[in-house]
């Protein structure tokens, strides 16, 4: 985080624009806010999502056409909704939920529903593209169902998990923009606020600059993480 500050310090330095440096930072601050949680809240809840997709399917370990012709159609209406539709639609549920629709903190819920089913999505992809084999291994050895899950499924898509959720941090913080609209604040809000809506250019600049190096540095750790766990 100091170094992220750091950046921001000399950025802001360098240029010349109606926002402070402080203002920067508390932006930057609440974008990590959003996508922390929201991510975290979506990852306990896509994961399973995904393994029960790979697992009810037609062929499937507990193959159950009535559970996956509820919860695929679901993944899917929920996934074809654009961001700030989606930020609309569940303004009573926001509210609902943390008594506000307005703030960071209201940001959390919807981006939360607008990542899970993308990373359930992710994850149904990562797994089916499993080997057969070890899959059929496993139950010739009398591993139950949880069991093959566990400790074979998961182990050998792990490195392409890692990177399904690089991508879909990359996609929070895009949506992180979007939800300017409900003055949840963050480098995106930032940036419309000041550098589109009063023509301050290098507001845009400094915003660009962040976002592009926190992104870099989010799928370089991404990419590390897989290939360590590759053994590359």
């Amino acid at each position: 985080m100091e170094q992220f500050n750091t950046i921001i310090h000399y950025l802001a330095s360098y240029f010349t624009t109606t926002v402070t440096t402080e203002q920067f930072i508390q932006a930057f601050y609440d974008t990590f806010i959003m996508v922390f949680f929201s991510l975290s809240v979506g990852v306990l809840l896509g994961i399973p999502l995904g393994i029960c997709l790979v697992t009810t399917r037609p062929t499937g370990l507990l193959e159950n056409p009535l559970i996956y012709r509820i919860l695929n159609p679901i993944i899917n209406t929920l996934r074809s909704l654009p961001f700030i539709i989606l930020l609309v639609a569940i303004h009573p549920l926001t509210k609902l939920i943390v008594g506000s629709s307005f703030g960071t903190l209201a940001a959390i819920v919807p981006l939360t529903i607008y990542v899970a089913p993308y990373i359930a999505r992710l994850v149904e992809n990562s797994l089916l593209e499993l080997d057969n084999g070890i899959i059929e291994a496993a139950q010739s050895m009398g591993a139950t169902t949880l069991q093959i899950i566990w400790h074979f499924m998961l182990p050998e898509a792990f490195s392409s998990l890692i990177l399904t959720i690089t991508t879909a941090t990359i996609g929070l913080i895009g949506a992180t923009a979007m939800a300017g609209a409900i003055g949840a604040g963050g480098i995106g809000d930032l940036a419309i606020s000041y550098g589109y809506q009063r023509f301050d250019t290098a507001v845009t600049i400094i915003c660009v600059v962040i976002l592009v190096i926190v992104i870099q540095f989010i799928q370089s750790l991404g990419n590390y993480l897989a290939r360590k766990v590759r053994h590359e």
